[in-house]
């Protein structure tokens, strides 16, 4: 490595360029630590604690029918693929065959975006049905 020496008569000091990153990564430090803190208090909703089902199983009078919800989100009318709008003309159907007090069992994977079931819900609400049962997984306790 050369050193460079000034001639004669010439101050050594020179300006230097270069940026000092010190105070600036201090500021961020504290920018990150009062996002961290504030971020939190940001967020709105309520905390809500689901209950689990630990009730005996209901006893049926007759068959009901079942409506699954599966995890990619396809609808199935007692064990038949369809859509909704199939699943609207089959409890349509079904309403004028057997009446409106069969009981409809919705079974939904529990990966299934919130607003699909209550789509569901509100079909078989609207086909007439009044019984309307949902399937869950007992508590491992």
């Amino acid at each position: 490595m050369a050193f460079d020496i000034p001639p004669a008569g010439r101050s050594s000091r020179r300006l230097v360029s270069d940026i000092n990153v010190t105070p600036l990564v201090d500021v961020m430090l504290v920018l990150l630590i009062i996002f961290m803190i504030a971020a939190p208090m940001m967020t709105q909703g309520v905390d809500v604690d689901l209950p689990e089902t630990t009730t005996q199983p209901l006893r049926q009078a007759a068959d009901p029918v079942m409506i699954t919800v599966d995890r990619s989100g396809e609808i199935y009318f007692d064990d038949i693929k369809g859509t909704r709008e199939i699943l609207r003309q089959q409890l349509a159907s079904l309403a004028q065959r057997r009446g409106t007090d069969q009981a409809v069992l919705l079974r939904a994977d529990r990966e299934v975006p919130y607003g699909l079931v209550v789509a569901v819900m509100a079909d078989i609400k609207d086909a007439g049905f009044n019984q309307l049962g949902m399937i869950t997984q007992p508590s491992a306790e």
